[in-house]
């Protein structure tokens, strides 16, 4: 039995809600600094540069495969671009964060809907359940900033694409990306997302930035933590995992937000969000047993 492979399974799903739910309190310190195109493109830039920089030193080849470049682009577009652009998009329209959270929070229930067709993988009832427990437990969760009012439009539209993005570029990059070195596929994913963050900059945005402490500290966060920590961990449970499994792990990450936001900045935190963060955690729980 290889050990490391169990010690990976056992924190690395954990570690990685964890991270990705920080890019919350990164979009927060950053956007009031600068337009989201602008801040995607500055994130993904760096973070390419940094990739290209490790490949040259360690000298890591990248895929040979005109085919392959195809499927990292895809998959790069949908999880970096279309995903993360989408929830930047929607916030900077006005879309609450529990709606966003709402919308996008449908995503493991989608997942498991198309994994049968597009990767032959079979959900059982019990785990049908745990979804649906899951996304009962996210309601609650956002409950608290669930504000349907008058929901702007591109807002909403916005996070339908977020949705859409991450679900069909789990299951895509689970299909078609295999056997490509870690570091290279996440060099040329980002590097196709940066190019087309630059085309949106450069017809959409002023490409102002106000170069404040707090923004850099947002966006070395977001390089960091988020794009190399929090995508490398999702590389390798997207390889090592079903499609519908890896995609649970997303119901945790609203309620872990809730409980830094209580932490990081004195937020409340009810009853009710908490009893939602005990639901989620159960259905993600019957979701990944055994």
């Amino acid at each position: 039995m290889d050990t490391s492979q169990d010690r990976f399974a056992q924190w690395a799903p954990a570690l990685f809600v964890v991270l990705w739910s920080t890019g919350f309190v990164g979009a927060k310190f950053g956007l009031p600094f600068a337009e989201p195109f602008t801040f995607l493109f500055l994130r993904y830039g760096v973070v390419t540069v940094i990739l290209g920089a490790i490949l040259l030193l360690w000298r890591l080849p990248l895929p040979r495969t005109p085919a392959m470049w195809g499927h990292l682009a895809i998959t790069g577009l949908l999880l970096h671009g279309f995903y993360v652009g989408g929830v930047f998009v929607a916030i900077a329209h006005g879309m609450s964060s529990g709606i966003a959270a709402l919308v996008v929070g449908i995503q493991p229930l989608l997942t498991a809907g198309v994994a049968g067709p597009m990767l032959g993988e079979r959900v059982s009832r019990r785990q049908l359940v745990g979804l649906v427990l899951g996304f009962a437990g996210l309601a609650l969760t956002v409950s608290k900033t669930f504000s349907l009012g008058e929901l702007p439009v591109i807002g909403l539209l916005a996070c339908v694409v977020a949705l859409l993005a991450i679900t069909f570029g789990t299951v895509y990059q689970k299909r078609h990306v295999v056997g490509v070195d870690l570091r290279a596929g996440a060099f040329v994913q980002f590097l196709a997302t940066a190019f087309v963050f630059a085309l949106l900059v450069l017809a959409f945005d002023t490409r102002e930035v106000e170069w404040t402490p707090k923004f850099l500290f947002a966006l070395g966060w977001l390089c960091l933590v988020l794009s190399l920590g929090a995508i490398s961990l999702l590389w390798r449970l997207i390889q090592r995992g079903a499609a519908a499994k890896v995609a649970s792990l997303f119901y945790l990450v609203p309620p872990v937000t809730a409980v830094e936001g209580y932490f990081l900045f004195g937020e409340s935190l009810t009853w009710l969000q908490m009893s939602g963060i005990a639901v989620t955690a159960l259905g993600v729980a019957i979701i990944n047993r055994g």
